[in-house]
């Protein structure tokens, strides 16, 4: 069973980003997969290296959707993009020095801090995006 699901309650509207969204939500899921395998440990550098990858690109790709069409909030959602991806490398430099261990805490931080970015400032991109005619 995932540990995060998909579902239409996150849909911010626009294709690509809910499209980029499964992808962190599938990445999320294999990392609680391997954890519940007991060999979390064995994937959690890799996937959190992929989860930081994905991720930029991910932001990469609104912040040009934003800039394109004028998105007046994106400063503050740039400076989120910016915190959020901290946040996962201190993870990921925490894994590299051994002080890290896949625990319930680490996938419940990475589920909250999706869902709380998808449902908040995503959700406000979509929507001034829809006005524009992108969905």
């Amino acid at each position: 069973m995932p540990f995060l699901n998909w579902s239409s309650k996150l849909s911010v509207g626009v294709e690509l980003i809910d499209t980029q969204h499964k992808k962190l939500i599938d990445l999320i899921n294999t990392l609680h997969d391997a954890m519940m395998a007991r060999k979390g440990r064995d994937v959690l550098g890799q996937v959190l290296t992929d989860l930081i990858d994905y991720t930029k690109a991910h932001f990469s790709a609104e912040e040009k959707l934003m800039g394109a069409h004028a998105y007046p909030a994106s400063a503050d959602h740039f400076a989120k993009h910016k915190d959020l991806v901290n946040q996962v490398v201190a993870l990921q430099k925490r894994f590299a020095g051994g002080d890290l261990t896949l625990t319930l805490d680490v996938m419940t931080f990475l589920k909250d801090w999706l869902n709380n970015h998808i449902l908040g400032t995503d959700f406000k991109l979509g929507e001034y995006l829809k006005t524009k005619g992108i969905g």
